[in-house]
């Protein structure tokens, strides 16, 4: 029987830090490695001069420039930029290299390295990522069980990428993983409910998983390309870890040859940040997915994560509101008890109720009290002697007792899985609940004991050759302990602190901090209390047709779901409270705008909004800003928007948007969900008002919140907004005035946050060659930065105008020194993009030095 497993990792110095520096790349790619202040090659792939038509020469030390167009380098410098601020990779499609070869590019960032990796691109002009996606999320938000859910999420990625056989693979607690569903080829035997041991993926492999998202091998027989030089001047290999093209560890091409897999491809599952399991998909003949296809799939992969984790939050969230009501009555009752632990013993009935278990003891000053299906109390006590031994401070969760105490052994029928709950400092009184035997058998993979050889560095895994079915039955462990489980005897544990705490001499210290831990875990049950899933399939759906292409729609869905969880925060930062309208603005208009944030002016009463109404009024707000801030008044830099607040005199909450200053307005040509959202939700979700009118001047509307849902704040609360003479002044030598002109807004914003946090007071930022001399005739800059190149049109006039003036400034680019500039200009200096917060900080002393910013002579 052969094996699901994704892929494997040499476990040679398996203590030591994860071991992907393997060197070499498949052959599907070239790369190359350029020094980031240079732009001069410094490592390529072998086979990079025959993809890029230079077979024969050696493109080590080469500059970019003389091996990409200037265009092309300037793109990839752009999208560099965007990586660098998200921490991540870009990515490039249907970039001409040379005649006849297209190629899509993977660039990101390692130490002082630009990582440049090509492959051709597929002609596929009728695959529709956007649509294709949407439709499949729409689906699995109807699935109304988990089984449906996994099952038809494995048959959307087999569909998506061709495979054979797709399978998702959920790791346990311990490491060990399953294959819980599976979509396959007909004939193909099936390898649903196969457990693998926490050995077949190492933490190495764990480690790449949760850094990069995808992994594919179209044929593990392809000979693979080294990068050269191996080693850099300082004796270290190149980090291939963020790599799309990086080699394969010869043990798991060994590990796919003995199972007959010719080619494979892995999409991790995350939840929290952490590995939760993986999309496998394996192919028995070779089988290459192109980039495009690629990218969706790891979209898909990222979706149906949040998706996977709003299900169990959902369920678990049911779980804890049992649990947090039963805990309240207890802790209520407990708390007018007369001694330390008597509260404790009368309501152990009641406590056992909180958690799924089959007895609970409770050890208390040498005295032990058992309920139901325990150890013998001689058997408990010896129990408590080994638990003084581990010096717990907080809860611990074993579902195998006799594991780490033999003695267990003998009473794994009653209770083979224990959570304990420490009752003191030092923990010497216990509660702790059992959970009996569940005995089963399990299916694995071939034998669980994976054999090992000894090499010169030691122990060795080696790959598994015999893929037999391996029946092993389980005895002497019980079901696992869940991680909700655990939160709630936390929980109860703070609780049960502060009870016996209120009785000791300790009182005031103690109390303190277990009211501090109980607000922590009240806000934890708020935070998971959320029930999403409906929003994601409700936005995902209805923003289907914004846009054809992926990054786009990913934006568009990105922006209106971190709405919602902006608002959410806003809302559980009172306990599921009412929240303020104001600073539910101010909040959308950071994020959406951030240090321009006040050009979004609110004039009125603040208003509280219930936690009913507060999502409703967060996408309304979030959909103004994004279109004031697409088509409208903060479309450009000298717009503004006013929102006026009044209550009328049946309490209702009259929210007025006036839009002045920006371009014309013209009414849309078409209703998309944002329309919806802005024209529809308020009347339909609360019984509210809401109209808009389009305006030639700016777009004006009103909103009318019901009484129902708005309340008066009983004070203002302090420092809602900073006045300008409360703006602290910059330094003497920072300029006070810098222009920055930009024509990529994301570019533009990321150097406006870098500008002000080295303590200039004013950033003004300017698109175009026309909104840049509008702003210099306004007012003199202290400083300016002029990216060359504005689309069609380039930023000379502009440093014309400012030498006239005698305002110092800079270039910037994404050409580099090739550039063509005016010969009265050669001498202007210039930043090259990427650039960072030193370089800007470099040119802006500079031009405090010398006022023209110029080199003498």
């Amino acid at each position: 029987m052969n094996s699901a497993l994704p892929e494997q990792t040499d476990l040679t110095n398996c203590d030591r830090e994860p071991i992907h520096l393997l060197g070499a790349i498949q052959p599907f790619g070239f790369l190359l490695a350029v020094s980031r202040a240079e732009w001069v090659v410094q490592r390529a792939s072998a086979n990079a001069a025959d993809w890029l038509g230079a077979a024969g020469t050696s493109l080590i030390g080469q500059p970019l420039l003389s091996i990409f167009s200037p265009e092309t380098v300037h793109l990839i410098r752009g999208h560099l930029q965007t990586a660098i601020m998200a921490n991540t990779r870009a990515r490039i499609f249907g970039v001409e290299l040379r005649p006849r070869l297209t190629c899509d590019l993977a660039v990101h960032l390692v130490d002082d390295l630009v990582v440049i990796e090509g492959e051709r691109s597929d002609d596929e002009p009728s695959f529709n990522a956007a649509a294709t996606i949407t439709g499949m999320m729409a689906g699995l938000a109807q699935a109304d069980s988990d089984r449906v859910f996994y099952r038809m999420a494995a048959r959307n990625m087999r569909a998506l990428t061709g495979f054979d056989r797709v399978m998702i693979y959920r790791f346990d607690q311990d490491g060990s993983g399953e294959v819980i569903a599976e979509s396959a080829n007909a004939g193909l035997e099936s390898y649903l409910g196969l457990h693998y041991p926490a050995s077949d993926i190492p933490r190495q492999a764990r480690a790449l998983y949760e850094r990069n998202w995808l992994r594919i091998i179209p044929d593990i027989n392809a000979e693979t390309s080294p990068v050269e030089p191996t080693l850099d001047a300082e004796g270290r290999p190149i980090d291939l870890s963020m790599s799309i093209l990086r080699s394969v560890s010869t043990i798991h091409i060994e590990y796919l040859r003995n199972m007959g897999v010719q080619a494979s491809m892995s999409v991790s599952i995350l939840r929290q940040g952490r590995l939760w399991g993986l999309f496998a998909c394996h192919h028995y003949a070779t089988h290459h997915v192109g980039f495009a296809r690629r990218t969706a799939s790891e979209l898909f992969g990222q979706m149906f994560s949040l998706m996977m984790e709003s299900r169990e939050r959902e369920s678990e969230s049911a779980y804890e509101a049992r649990a947090q009501r039963l805990h309240q009555r207890l802790i209520a009752a407990m708390a007018s008890e007369a001694s330390r632990f008597e509260s404790i013993v009368a309501q152990l009935d009641g406590i056992a109720d909180l958690l799924t278990c089959d007895g609970v003891g409770l050890w208390t000053d040498g005295q032990a009290t058992l309920k139901d299906r325990t150890p013998s109390a001689p058997q408990f006590a010896e129990l408590v002697a080994h638990l003084d031994t581990k010096d717990i401070t907080e809860v611990y969760a074993q579902h195998d007792i006799g594991a780490e105490f033999e003695p267990a052994r003998a009473y794994a029928d009653r209770a083979a899985g224990m959570l304990v709950v420490p009752l003191s400092r030092p923990a010497r009184d216990y509660l702790v609940f059992f959970r009996e035997e569940a005995a089963r058998y399990v299916n694995w993979a071939g034998d669980p004991a994976k054999p090992v050889k000894v090499g010169p560095l030691g122990d060795r895994l080696t790959p598994r050759k015999s893929f037999e079915l391996w029946k092993q039955a389980v005895r002497g462990q019980s079901l696992p302990w869940k991680p909700v489980e655990v939160r709630i005897a936390e929980n109860l544990r703070v609780s049960l602190l502060e009870v016996i705490l209120s009785l000791t001499s300790q009182t005031a210290i103690e109390r303190k901090r277990a009211q501090e831990r109980q607000e922590l875990l009240i806000a934890e049950l708020n935070h998971r209390v959320r029930n999403i899933l409906g929003l994601i399939r409700g936005v995902l759906s209805q923003s289907r047709d914004t846009t054809d292409n992926v990054e786009a729609f990913t934006k568009v869905v990105g922006g209106r779901v971190q709405a919602l969880a902006r608002a959410h925060d806003q809302v559980t930062a009172e306990h599921w409270g009412p929240a303020r309208f104001k600073a539910l603005v101010m909040a959308e208009a950071g994020a959406y705008l951030g240090q321009n944030a006040s050009r979004v002016e609110v004039e009125g009463p603040d208003a509280l909004i219930e936690p009913q109404a507060f999502t409703t009024v967060a996408l309304i707000m979030h959909e103004m800003v994004t279109n004031s801030a697409k088509y409208g008044a903060l479309s450009d830099n000298r717009g503004r928007v006013g929102i006026a607040t009044h209550f009328d005199a049946a309490g209702r909450y009259w929210i007025v948007w006036r839009e002045e200053g920006g371009p014309p307005v013209k009414p849309p040509t078409r209703h998309g969900f944002g329309s919806v959202v802005i024209e529809r939700s308020m009347v339909h979700d609360l019984q509210g008002e809401a109209r808009v009118e389009f305006a030639p001047a700016g777009v004006q509307a009103e909103f009318v919140v019901p009484a129902s849902f708005v309340s008066v704040p009983k004070e203002a609360p302090a420092g809602e907004r900073p006045t300008r003479a409360e703006v602290a002044r910059p330094p003497h030598a920072v300029p006070a005035d810098v222009l920055v002109v930009e024509d990529n807004m994301i570019i533009a914003l990321d150097t406006e946050g870098m500008i002000r946090g080295l303590g200039v007071a004013s950033v003004r930022v300017a698109s175009s060659r026309m909104a840049a001399l509008s702003l210099v005739q306004e007012r003199r800059p202290d400083f300016a930065f002029l990216d060359v190149n504005l689309g069609a049109e380039t930023s000379f006039e502009v440093a014309e105008e400012l030498l006239r003036r005698g305002v110092p400034f800079a270039f910037t680019s994404g050409y580099g020194e090739q550039a063509a500039f005016p010969p009265e200009m050669s001498g202007i200096p210039r930043v090259t993009k990427p650039y960072t917060s030193e370089s800007l900080r470099e040119h802006l002393a500079a031009g405090d030095r010398d006022p023209l910013h110029q080199p003498a002579g």
